[in-house]
Order: C-alpha cells, then structure tokens, then sequence
C-alpha cells in the first residue's frame, strides 16, 4: 500500500481506498451500498459531462447514509467522513437502520407519490432507497406534509416541481456553483424552505441556459429535462 491509500474494513471486507475519499464512496466502489441522497461525487458513467464536476460538498442534508465506527460514540454521515487507515465501519446495525428508516418516511411523508407519471420513474433514488430499507413509498407512520405547490412549467428545456424536491442541494450545486448562473436558489427556512427561480420569478424570465445539468443530479422528479416541451424520462446517475 502506497501513502496515497488507506484500508479500511466495512461490514467485514476488507477495503482499500483512496487518502482523503468520503467513506460513503469508499463503501460504493466496494460494492458495498449506503442509502443516500445527497452526495455527489461528480463521476457518471450514465451521463459524460458529470465526469468533469468537482468540488461538490454534500450539507449531509438528508441524513441517510449513517454508518456506524468503531471507537465513535454515535452513528456518522459517511458523505462527509473521510477515510482512515484501520477504520471498521459498519452499515447494517439495527440502530443505524432505524434512523435511516425514520428519516426516509419523514422524506416521503412530504413528497407526492405520483411514480407513474414522473420523469424520474425507474431511475428515482427514493425508489431504490425505499426498496432497499424495506420501507412502502406510502407510508402511514408521519402524517403528510406536502404543500401542493406550484409547478413551473415556464421554460421550453426544464420544468420545475417543488413539492417533490427532496432539498438535497445538488441543483443548487449545479447551476450556481458549477455553472455560475444562479437561475435557482434556496428560499426561506426550515420546513418553508424550497428551491425556486431567483426572486422568485418564473424559470424561463431567469438566465437558465437550459443546459439541463440541474435535471441530471436531481435525484428525484423535481426538475426535468423537456424535448420540445415534453418532459423527457430521467437516466439514473448512481
């Protein structure tokens, strides 16, 4: 092993990593799967252009990939853990499966369940998530909190749906950090909180070039690329 990898034992494998990468994708390359909406690394094989992202720094917003290690009192959000020589992580403990399953269902407890028309159907990371937790998309334990907020529909490449964003931050990313556009942004706080236009204007009265990066990293339906003005099915980036 050279300086610039570490090893490390997840779930009992035996894992050697790059210095300095996330636990979270540490575990992924070593087929080993977190939960996770969040973190993106910026590398798709789905999608050619994501490859050349950098810097994305996941807020550790959705509180899914929880993982317990060794020596620490509570469990962690390997998005923003780094990995360590000798590190022993674990996945799979009951404890960390219930906090993952009480902050899915508080997710879809205040997201539309609408699978069959949504652009993001088959490549929805919600979807992936419930079935891997064992969790029903229409859960019955949190009473609903969805909105019902408008859609906005305004621009002819990417529509907006608020109601089913999952505040992950990744659009943002995209189109202001990355792109430097800013034709979106966070609004409000707390439970008000939501991605809207600037100012609160329709998409298409902003600077969207309509280059459909925030479409690609949404990891649900809440934006999505259009061909002329037909909303296009979404290819999963994970």
């Amino acid at each position: 092993m050279n300086s610039d990898t570490v090893k490390l034992t997840i779930d009992g494998k035996a894992v050697e990593a790059r210095a300095g990468d996330k636990l979270l994708f540490a575990a992924l390359d070593a087929g080993i799967y977190i939960p996770h909406l969040c973190a993106l690394r910026g590398v798709s094989p789905h999608i050619p252009h994501l490859c050349a992202l950098r810097g994305v720094s996941p807020h550790a917003g959705c509180r899914l990939c929880l993982v317990e290690i060794e020596g620490r009192r509570r469990p962690i959000t390997a998005c923003t853990e780094d990995v360590a020589d000798g590190m022993v992580v674990r996945t799979d403990t009951a404890h960390v499966r219930r906090l993952q399953h009480t902050a899915l269902e508080l997710l879809l407890a205040s997201h539309p369940i609408e699978c069959k028309t949504c652009p993001a159907n088959g490549a929805c990371s919600l979807q992936r998530i419930a079935a891997f937790l064992h969790v029903k998309l229409k859960q019955k334990r949190f009473r609903s909190r969805i909105r019902d907020l408008p859609v906005d529909d305004s621009h002819p490449d990417i529509g907006i749906d608020p109601d089913k964003c999952v505040i992950c931050g990744k659009c943002i990313w995209a189109c202001v950090e990355h792109k430097g556009i800013g034709a979106i942004n966070w609004a409000f706080r707390g439970d008000r909180t939501v991605i809207t236009p600037f100012g609160g204007d329709r998409l298409v009265d902003t600077k969207c070039d309509g280059d459909g990066l925030c479409a690609d990293v949404c990891p649900v339906g809440a934006i999505w690329r259009k061909e002329n003005g037909i909303p296009v099915s979404k290819k999963s980036i994970e």
